[in-house]
Parts: C-alpha cells; structure tokens; sequence
C-alpha cells in the first residue's frame, strides 16, 4: 500500500513539474503579425533570390516570428513593372527593381543609364552621393517604395547568335530591352531594333527567335540558361548598374517602431550577404559561361559610346542633363 500512494504521490509531483514548465515556457506567436510577399523577376539560383531567402530568415529569428517573408522567384506573381503597381496598391508587399522606376520618376535613369559610370567606384560613389540620396528620397515621396539597401547587377553586356564587335554589326538585330526610355532610345541609336519585354519571357523568345539579341550581366545570363540559345557573349560592358530591394511605405509604417528597427537592420545584413554572394560568383560564371560554349568577343567600346551619347544626352530633361553633366565631372 505504501509502496502504491509512493507511485502515486510521484505521478502527481512529475505531472504539477510540467504544467509549471509548460506555463513558465516563453510564449511563441502562433501566427505572424506580419506576412511580406515579395516578388522577383530572377530565379531561385541568383544572388539576389538568395540574399532575399537569408533576410527572410534572419528577420523571422529576430522578431520572434512576428515578421515573414514569402518569396516568390521568376515573375511567378507578375512582371517586374506590375509587381510594383502591386506594392503600391498592397496587393503584395516587396520587390526588386531599379532603372524601371524610370517611368515614375525621371532620375532613376542614372540608375542603369547606357555608358555612364566606368566600375563599381562610380557606382558607389553615385549611390552614396547627393544623385543616389535624391534618388532615394523621390522613391519614397513620389512612388511609394522605400529602398532597404542595394544589389550590385554588375556589367551588363549583349548576347547574340552573331558576333557584334561594331555598331555596324548591329543593323536589323532585335534586342529584348527592359522597359526603360534609355535603353530604347540607346539601342536604337546604335542601329539595332530594341524590343521592350518582360525578363520572363525572354529566354522563349530568344529560343522562337522573336527577337535575335538580349543584354544583361554574367550571373543573369549563367542563371536564366541564355547560354543554351545564345552563342556569343560580346563584351559591350555598356552598363555598370545596381538595384534596390523595397517595401511599400504604406505597408512599413503599419509596423511598431522595434520592428522597425529590426526590418532594417536585416535589410542591411541582406545587402551584406548579397555582396559576398556576388563576388563569389563573379569569380566563377565567366568560366561557367566559357564551359558551356559561349564565345566572348571584345568590342570596340569606344564607338559604341560616340554612335549613341549624343541620343541618350538629349533624351533627358534639361534639369537631368545638368546632372548627367555633374556626374562626368566627379567620376
């Protein structure tokens, strides 16, 4: 009998322990306060995927779960340009976009404008700069988009099933473009024929033959398997560009001011993360494209830049062009 209440007393003791641990335990939010959809116009394999999917996670860690980021790769929600019409109308919360914003406001076509900046000194300098500050600033003022870092795109160059060493080369050649004025009007100087065309669509029209040509940096080009149906890659380097993770503002201000914080201290860890990720591949995709039997064919850049600066100049508004003009001078 002793030996049954001892069993027991022990039963009872072992079940009032876990209860009290139970109710002692750090309560976890079942569900998040806050989810972000964030739309993508790269796939799963590129940096800026990646760098996305690591914030993601250090952001959820951080704020206990309150804050999380659903990611949505290769346009699977919409165009690079309707996602940001679907931010600024909180369809979804978060995108990646840059030179596009061009058909906002007109300065972001510093952004990616065609034979502007030299190498990622220029960039930085511009980004980090009273032009990037002002930039940034109009994002949020006259789009709606707050920027939270930035992406390096690298160099952008011309892919073709024809080697173009000339301006010359390019007559009758139809180049899938972004939807952005300096890129149509650049193209178009140069004498080929731009097509402007959602990124998503463009490996199939390359593979139809809709269009002939595509122009985009090496990690682009290695990522999206442009080397399956384009032979050449000609090293234009016409573009030295960057783009900018946002958030809708409408959407960032719903949060407390420690999530505030906490969002943009990720956002930072994310640009970090992207950059190493981005050197990283830089050192390898050159040789990845060579092995998958692209030739690279240096091109006379300096007639690339004469045949079409004279367009892209006067494509800009006067208070751009006195820009343009401050920007050569502190390269």
């Amino acid at each position: 009998m002793k030996k049954i209440n001892s069993l027991f007393y022990r039963s009872v003791l072992y079940t009032l322990v876990c209860v009290i641990a139970i109710q002692c335990k750090p309560k976890q939010n079942k569900e998040p306060e806050f989810i972000l959809r964030a739309s993508h116009l790269v796939n799963d394999q590129h940096t800026w995927f990646k760098a996305f999917e690591h914030f993601g996670e250090i952001l959820k860690e951080r704020s206990n779960g309150r804050i999380v980021v659903q990611n949505y790769h290769s346009e699977q929600i919409a165009k690079e340009i309707e996602s940001i019409r679907m931010v600024q109308t909180e369809v979804i919360d978060m995108t990646v976009t840059g030179s596009l914003l061009n058909n906002w406001i007109e300065i972001m076509a510093f952004c990616e404008l065609p034979f502007l900046l030299r190498d990622s000194v220029d960039m930085k300098n511009l980004i980090n700069g009273p032009i990037g500050k002002r930039m940034e600033k109009e994002m949020l003022e006259k789009v709606g988009l707050r920027p939270v870092c930035y992406f390096q795109s690298g160099l952008r160059h011309l892919t073709s099933n024809r080697p173009i060493k000339h301006p010359d080369d390019l007559k009758g050649l139809i180049v899938r473009v972004p939807n952005v004025p300096s890129f149509v009007t650049a193209w178009g100087a140069l004498g080929a024929k731009p097509t402007p065309m959602a990124f998503s669509e463009v490996f199939t029209s390359l593979q139809q033959g809709t269009v002939d040509a595509q122009e985009n940096g090496f990690a682009l080009i290695k990522s999206t398997g442009f080397y399956e149906v384009q032979k050449y890659l000609n090293l234009t380097s016409h573009v030295v560009s960057w783009t900018y993770p946002v958030i809708g503002e409408k959407q960032f201000q719903k949060f407390p001011d420690d999530l505030k914080s906490i969002f943009l201290e990720c956002a930072k860890e994310m640009q970090i993360y992207e950059h190493d990720l981005y050197v990283e591949n830089q050192k390898k995709v050159q040789k990845e494209l060579k092995d998958k039997g692209m030739i690279f064919v240096d091109v006379d850049k300096d007639a690339f830049n004469e045949k079409c600066k004279d367009a892209i100049y006067k494509s800009l508004s006067p208070e751009m062009q006195e820009i343009y003009h401050q920007i050569l001078a502190d390269r």
